[in-house]
C-alpha cells in the first residue's frame, strides 16, 4: 500500500488521519524536491515518532516507491497538499498500472494560505513557476492572466534565493506593487506588499512566493495596503 500524505504548512499540521496511516508503514519518505520545508526533518520525526528518509526526484520518478509498496506499506510525505505537484499524479498513475493500492490524505497548501493576503481566490488565474535557472516562461503566464484581470501566483523553485528571485521578478513587475509571502501557515509567516525596490530591503526566507495582483476590488485593496 502506498500512502501519499500532505503535511500542511507547519510541523504540526499533519492530520490525525495522516498519523494513523504512518503508524501502519514500514518505511516513511519525505519528498524533498518540489518545495523547501520551513522546518527540520528532526522536528517532523519527533512528531510522527518514526525515522524519515529523503526521497529526491530521481528516487520517486524511477518507481522505487511503487516497487517497495508492493511488499509493504510505504508513506510519501509531501509538504503542503499531496497533489499540487504533477509528479505525484504520475506516481498515482504508475501505482494503478502496477496494481498497487494507494491512498491520498489531503492537507492545506499555499493555494489556500494566499487568501490571507485579502485577494479573492476565485480571481486567480494560471499558476506560474519561477525556476532556479534562467527562463522567462512565467512572464507569458502572468501576461495571460493580466489580459483577464486575474491575479498571478508565482511559486518559486527550491534553491532560488530571494534576492535572485526578486531580480527576475522585476522583468514583469516593473514599478508596480507586488506581494511576497514567506512561510505561510507558520509562526514566522510574513506578507509584504510593495514595489520591487521596496521588497529588496526585506528579509525573506524560504519557502516564499510572489503574487502580481490583477484588477482589485476595493476590499482587496484595503487588506493589501495593511501589508505595505
Amino acid at each position: 500500500m502506498l500512502y501519499i500524505i500532505g503535511l500542511g504548512l507547519n510541523e504540526r499540521s499533519i492530520s490525525f488521519e495522516g498519523i494513523e496511516a504512518i503508524k501502519k508503514c514500514g518505511k516513511v519518505y519525505l519528498e524533498s524536491y518540489t518545495v523547501e520545508s520551513p522546518y527540520s526533518l528532526e522536528k517532523l520525526e519527533k512528531i510522527i515518532g518514526k525515522k524519515i528518509e529523503n526521497a529526491d526526484r530521481n528516487f520517486v520518478e524511477n518507481d522505487n516507491l511503487i516497487i517497495e509498496a508492493k511488499k509493504e506499506n510505504v508513506a510519501l510525505l509531501v509538504y503542503g497538499s499531496p497533489l499540487t505537484a504533477t509528479t505525484h499524479i504520475t506516481l498515482i498513475q504508475e501505482a494503478k498500472k502496477e496494481n498497487v493500492k494507494y491512498e491520498i490524505i489531503y492537507n492545506a497548501s499555499v493555494l489556500d494560505a494566499v487568501a490571507e493576503t485579502g485577494l479573492q481566490l476565485y480571481k486567480f488565474g494560471k499558476i506560474a513557476s519561477l525556476p532556479n535557472f534562467e527562463a522567462n516562461s512565467f512572464i507569458d503566464i502572468v501576461k495571460e492572466n493580466q489580459k483577464i484581470n486575474a491575479h498571478s501566483l508565482i511559486l518559486v523553485d527550491i534553491g532560488l534565493g530571494f534576492q535572485n528571485a526578486i531580480k527576475r521578478m522585476e522583468k514583469i513587475a516593473g514599478k508596480n506593487k507586488v506581494i511576497v509571502c514567506s512561510k505561510l501557515g507558520t509562526k514566522e509567516s510574513k506578507i509584504f506588499y510593495g514595489t520591487i525596490k521596496e521588497l529588496r530591503k526585506r528579509e525573506i526566507e524560504a519557502p516564499f512566493c510572489f503574487i502580481i495582483p490583477g484588477k482589485l476590488h476595493f476590499m482587496e485593496q484595503e487588506v493589501l495596503e495593511s501589508f505595505s
